[in-house]
């Protein structure tokens, strides 16, 4: 079953025109993606990933903008993990709008980094198996 969270298009969230501003949309990919890892690893998702001794950072962000969202729009995005790597792990995601159009499809990858040498880890066998159990 594929995980789904509901984000409202704010007033603050547009450009004069009413239209989503284009580094919004960073951000909804970022939060759908947090409340992804929160609801697979039974947490607060990065406090999860702190504990497991890992920082997140981003290695690879790509959004491909598909149809335009406006104020008060309600969009459903659906997120899922890829295979993880050694040492990084990925997404695709996807949202909707509420007549069922796609409005924008992205990709994250991100890196296990360790906080105290800020060099990349491997990714822990926890994160691994929750992103395993729900991959594409």
């Amino acid at each position: 079953m594929p995980f789904i969270t509901t984000r409202k298009i704010l007033f603050g969230d547009c450009d004069p025109a009413g239209i989503v501003y284009t580094p919004r949309i960073s951000y909804f990919v970022i939060e759908a993606i947090h409340e992804f890892l929160s609801h697979r690893l039974g947490g607060e998702g990065l406090r999860t990933l702190f504990a497991m001794g890992v920082m997140p950072p981003a290695r690879a962000l790509s959004i491909e903008f598909l149809a335009p969202m406006t104020w008060d729009d309600l969009i459903s995005v659906q997120v899922s993990s890829g295979e993880p790597g050694t040492t990084s792990f990925s997404f695709a995601v996807e949202a909707r709008g509420s007549g069922g159009e796609v409005c924008f499809r992205a990709s994250l990858t991100q890196v296990c980094v360790c906080p105290e040498s800020r060099q990349p880890v491997a990714v822990p066998e926890a994160l691994r198996q929750a992103l395993c159990e729900h991959m594409d």
